[in-house]
């Protein structure tokens, strides 16, 4: 298996402000766009040659990773016009795809971080002569996700694309964003409009009596889509929960990039990031959090589970908990910005603005 399909289209609407400047994939996590994780991950399982199905800014793809030499694989742009969904993304992507109609495509959303065993899965698709085979996991709470049961032999019986009532959930098992393809089955997606892999093409496939497969992994596996999850899969990549060959530095409480002023006194710890030219003073404390390139956190603040946007400043005695301050954003002294809160980007907020609790 040598060929891949890296979905990173989408807007990422629900990680605002952090994607008004910079798509989703591209946000950094562990010191680097969080592609870079799931491109050296692809590497290693053997995969050379990655077609990228971008829309959004597609424009900030290509400038950092290039032909994709520095992570030894051979990278290709599509750019959609306008948003062709999941299926219909792969399917333009094809065209770039140079394998026969029997060979298999390993195909990944640009969103997902997993320790998924990648050359496992393709192995456990060409052992069973699958169609498709999907990456399963299992959750305690499957209603915000597509349900994916299967047979004792791991045969996919049908699709339920986020459950509505509780007669619809008749499994655990979801449908975790990485699918092995026969090139074949992509070139019969319908091409030049809008289609849903989920909602379309794996249903169409079932009925027609394609061969569909589920490996149910119990690994690492995070979806990306909120802040909170992307704070935290950043910090997982930093202290190796997951491991990843593009981090760009030991595993540890924190990762310092070069560049960042961290003055003594101050304490990072819980997978913390500070981004190259950002500067942690004197009595702040950053607990499991990504603070980006040229960011401040002044005096004595207490940053926790946030993402601070680049060349964003939090104030002296600020307090910053599960929350995410925009690009260029400036906070005030004596605020709390707390559960979930966030600061758009250049937006400023005025000494002691904001408060939680009536008194500290």
């Amino acid at each position: 298996m040598t060929e891949a399909v890296l979905l990173v289209g989408g807007q990422g609407t629900r990680l605002r402000p952090v994607t008004v400047n910079t798509p989703k994939p591209m946000v950094p996590a562990a010191g680097v766009p969080f592609l870079a994780h799931q491109i050296a991950r692809a590497a290693d399982a053997g995969v050379t040659h990655i077609v990228m199905a971008t829309c959004y800014l597609a424009e900030v793809f290509e400038p950092y990773f290039g032909d994709g030499s520095d992570f030894g694989v051979h990278l290709e742009y599509v750019v959609e016009d306008e948003p062709l969904g999941t299926g219909g993304a792969i399917r333009n992507a094809a065209r770039r795809l140079t394998g026969g109609p029997d060979e298999p495509v390993l195909v990944f959303n640009g969103d997902i971080l997993t320790g998924l065993d990648i050359r496992g899965l393709v192995e456990s698709h060409e052992a069973a002569g699958a169609d498709v085979s999907l990456h399963l996991v299992r959750v305690s709470d499957p209603r915000a996700f597509g349900l994916v049961p299967t047979d004792s032999e791991g045969r996919v019986l049908a699709f339920t694309e986020k459950p509505q009532t509780p007669e619809e959930i008749v499994t655990d098992q979801i449908n975790a964003g990485c699918y092995v393809f026969r090139r074949s089955v992509i070139d019969a997606i319908p091409e030049g409009r809008p289609v849903s892999v989920e909602r379309e093409t794996f249903p169409g496939l079932l009925r027609s009596g394609a061969k569909l497969y589920g490996k149910t992994e119990d690994t690492y596996w995070l979806d990306l889509g909120k802040p909170e999850s992307f704070v935290q899969a950043s910090a997982d990549l930093v202290r190796g929960v997951v491991a990843s060959p593009a981090v760009p530095g030991p595993r540890g409480e924190s990762l310092v990039l070069p560049g960042a002023q961290v003055a003594p006194g101050a304490k990072l710890f819980d997978g913390t990031v500070v981004g190259a030219g950002a500067r942690i003073e004197a009595g702040a404390v950053v607990k499991g959090s990504i603070v980006l390139d040229g960011a401040t956190v002044r005096a004595d603040a207490q940053v926790s589970a946030s993402l601070i946007g680049a060349r964003s400043v939090v104030g002296e005695r600020t307090v910053v908990d599960g929350a995410v301050v925009g690009d260029g954003a400036r906070v005030g002294a004596d605020n709390e910005v707390r559960a979930g809160a966030r600061v758009w980007c250049e937006a400023e907020l005025p000494d002691a603005a904001l408060r939680f609790s009536s008194d500290r």
